[in-house]
């Protein structure tokens, strides 16, 4: 008998820490025809070239994790970059996959869909009950567009695209700019310096007192790839039409500053912490209620502690390459 072959998968956004951590998952499942494109092979805010793209391949699967993507001081500068870059790129790989025939797709969103002050946990039925966070309102109208396209083609056109809504996501390949990063990556380098420079104190952005909850991109991969693989009438069964998205999170959160103790433990700093009410808090929680992904039978696995160990280990080699 001849074996049928392995489905092709696109990864669209493979060098970002997200479709990285979904190659390296498949990779170790055993999928052998994994797609890729750099920026240089493949711009994805060109709605041509995209389309060609897919014209040229055979592609069975989608994951859609491709986006711009920073923190609040990325998205207060450039807000015009986070909506439209993002836009484009999903609307561009969204259609050219319905339009060359692929019928599954994973679209990879964020837990800023939801407003700024919905009740916690954050069901996905919160999706759309109020205005949103300020500092990131660009890029979380982008993501619900998202969601939308993928139940809109769904809708019209019978495909099986579904939407997975991650919670704060770190680990190795983030990005540990400055000033640009998310909290995770942004602490861990600061405390690194701390340490490396013999700083007495690490100042450390608003109260402290925001909850958030944060998973490992390993985790979060894994959850992908499990959404993905589920029967569409499982995934049916556990969503609908018109609100199609499933949360991604560990359903445990911890304030800014216990998050701030944990680093200065894993980073080795042992000076003092200062908070600066006079910098932006953000929303005051965020945790994901993530009964819908327990009962389509998965459950993260990395614990916060060793979690961080690993990306700031991660981090620790790149600086000691000099990248």
């Amino acid at each position: 008998m001849v074996r049928a072959p392995d489905p092709v998968i696109y990864i669209a956004g493979h060098r970002g820490m997200v479709g990285a951590a979904l190659v390296r998952r498949l990779t170790a499942l055993g999928d052998t025809n994994l797609l890729t494109a750099t920026h240089a092979e493949l711009d994805l805010l060109d709605q041509a070239a995209v389309n060609g793209f897919f014209a040229r391949q055979r592609i069975d699967q989608v994951y859609l994790a491709a986006a711009r993507v920073g923190g609040i001081h990325a998205n207060n500068t450039y807000p015009a970059d986070f909506i439209y870059q993002n836009l484009m790129i999903e609307a561009n790989l969204i259609h050219a996959a319905h339009r060359h025939g692929v019928q599954r797709l994973l679209f990879l969103g964020s837990s800023c869909i939801y407003p700024q002050l919905a009740p916690q946990p954050m069901a996905e039925e919160a999706l759309l009950t109020g205005p949103l966070e300020p500092t990131n309102e660009p890029y979380a109208i982008a993501k619900i567009a998202g969601i939308k396209l993928c139940e809109s083609y769904n809708r019209q056109h019978g495909r099986d695209y579904r939407s997975v809504m991650p919670t704060n996501l770190y680990g190795p390949g983030d990005n540990f700019h400055p000033e640009n990063s998310h909290v995770i990556p942004g602490l861990l380098r600061r405390f690194h310096d701390a340490v490396h420079s013999g700083a007495e104190r690490v100042t450390i952005w608003g109260t402290g007192r925001p909850r958030r909850e944060f998973l490992h991109v390993d985790d979060m991969a894994a959850a992908c790839v499990h959404v993905m693989a589920l029967d569409p009438a499982v995934y049916q069964a556990h969503t609908r039409p018109m609100l199609s998205h499933i949360n991604v999170g560990t359903g445990q959160d911890v304030t800014i500053r216990e998050l701030a103790q944990t680093i200065a433990r894993v980073t080795g700093f042992g000076g003092e912490l200062v908070f600066d009410p006079g910098k932006p808090d953000g929303t005051p929680r965020k945790l994901l209620d993530v009964s819908r992904l327990k009962a389509l039978g998965w459950e993260a696995t990395i614990e916060l502690e060793a979690g961080l160990r690993d990306a700031y280990a991660w981090y620790q080699e790149q600086a000691n390459r000099g990248i």
